[in-house]
């Protein structure tokens, strides 16, 4: 098993970071044009707790070497089932995604987390845990393991990059909403 941990901060609220990252994989997010879908299966909210808790089914187009697609049979489309709760009391969101995909050769598991610093940042916190399941063959599994921590290297910059514009563009647009419904309500009152 190999472990691949990163944590950046956003100069972002809380508020702003946890309602933006409904929004992570959209058109504002040029980086993630290799997600082709992302399917809500459940969404419930905890009485007692207040705590928001969504199952999504995450679809991605993945470049896989044309060898190993005979050899193991896959295609290009993988996907991610992610559970995300939303604690609203302790100011956390938390996300944990495991691959269906090849699971029965490789297990990676992802644990996200976003909390305040201060009013104006958020800290991200990344771990994941990938297991390769090849039976004794300590080589193979080890190479496996090590391309796919490199994998998540590369992939943290361009998924830090890529939420930098889907938060930018969601507090342009809330500034612009929030302007119209001042317009509105101004309007309002002077043909009152």
């Amino acid at each position: 098993m190999k472990v691949f941990s990163n944590t950046c901060t956003f100069n972002y609220s809380w508020e702003e970071v946890s309602a933006a990252n409904w929004q992570k994989y959209c058109p504002w997010n040029e980086k993630s044009t290799h997600v082709t879908a992302v399917d809500t299966l459940s969404r419930t909210v905890d009485s007692k707790t207040g705590i928001l808790r969504t199952e999504r089914l995450i679809t991605c187009k993945q470049s896989v070497p044309e060898w190993l697609k005979s050899v193991i049979g896959c295609t290009d489309t993988s996907q991610v089932l992610e559970t995300s709760y939303v604690n609203p009391t302790e100011k956390t969101v938390t996300m944990v995604s495991q691959n269906i995909t090849w699971a029965n050769l490789v297990r990676v598991q992802e644990t996200v987390v976003y909390r305040p610093l201060s009013a104006t940042q958020t800290q991200f916190e990344q771990a994941a845990r990938i297991t390769a399941l090849c039976g004794g063959w300590q080589k193979i599994k080890n190479s496996i393991e090590d391309s796919l921590v490199t994998r998540f290297k590369e992939n943290a910059m361009k998924g830090k990059e890529g939420f930098e514009c889907v938060l930018a563009m969601s507090r342009r647009v809330f500034a612009e909403e929030r302007e119209k419904e001042l317009l509105l309500l101004g309007h309002g009152k002077m043909m009152a």
